[in-house]
């Protein structure tokens, strides 16, 4: 890698991770697979909540990007541009196709790029090239990439199982990823083999919406003392009646301790 790539990246990487402090991310890229549903729909307004609650990033398509112009960057929070798409629609929705490129995410501004991977699924291997293939231009034009790696092979117990999310971070690292988002395994000790097996940050997914902000809470705190270096919220964040207030009481606990 170039001196001029390492920089890049470097500079990038700082504005997400600012004072080094754990990274609050909130993917808002759910509208292409689901629809406008709630907390979707104004999504400038959505997006500046989540700022003034103390978020770092939000995830979107490339589409959006125009109504968050005046919400991201300077004095607000980092936008990340989202490669991957499928829809609940399609007759296999866990085969993502890539949708934009790192050089229109240079151009829209954005901080990051991130790519979705469902490990397990028939369309893994055409997955895996694209992501491949996005870690090589992210190299060239020294732009972060978050990948996030789920396991998809059928059994439901899969998604949540430590050994197989140990291997899903293994290949983000393997394949060029700085960061990496995987389901939390639901214990500290059961996590912390995952992020101790790889050198790049591991974030937690927030998967469908919990019971009580309570149950959020301790999901959180457990990924954080297993060694998460930050969490990465969306549903559970943008459809909450007050998202700043969660936001804040989320940065809490990815702060407590630093």
């Amino acid at each position: 890698m170039s001196t001029t790539m390492t920089t890049g990246k470097q500079i990038r990487l700082q504005r997400l991770f600012k004072d080094a402090r754990r990274l609050l991310i909130v993917p808002m890229d759910h509208g292409v697979t689901l629809g406008p549903v709630a907390g979707l729909i104004d999504i400038r307004t959505t997006t500046l909540q989540c700022f003034q609650g103390g978020a770092d990033a939000v995830i979107v398509h490339k589409g959006l990007t125009k109504q968050l112009a005046t919400v991201v960057g300077v004095g607000y929070g980092e936008m990340i541009l989202h490669l991957s798409a499928s829809t609940s629609l399609g007759v296999s929705s866990h085969r993502k196709e890539q949708v934009a490129t790192v050089e229109e995410a240079l151009r829209y501004g954005a901080t990051a790029v991130s790519v979705h991977v469902n490990l397990g699924a028939p369309s893994e291997g055409a997955m895996l090239r694209e992501m491949g293939q996005v870690a090589e231009q992210c190299e060239r034009w020294g732009m972060p990439l978050l990948a996030m790696m789920y396991v998809r092979d059928g059994n439901p117990t899969s998604e949540f199982d430590p050994k197989k999310i140990k291997h899903a971070a293994r290949v983000a690292e393997e394949l060029g990823a700085d960061l990496v988002k995987l389901n939390y395994s639901g214990s500290a000790q059961s996590f912390h083999e995952v992020t101790s097996s790889v050198q790049i940050p591991v974030l937690i997914a927030g998967g469908e919406r919990m019971d009580s902000d309570e149950a959020l809470y301790q999901t959180i705190d457990g990924a954080v003392k297993g060694g998460a270096r930050g969490v990465a919220i969306g549903r559970n964040i943008f459809q909450h009646p007050q998202p700043a207030h969660l936001c804040q009481a989320i940065r809490l606990i990815l702060d407590s301790d630093i």
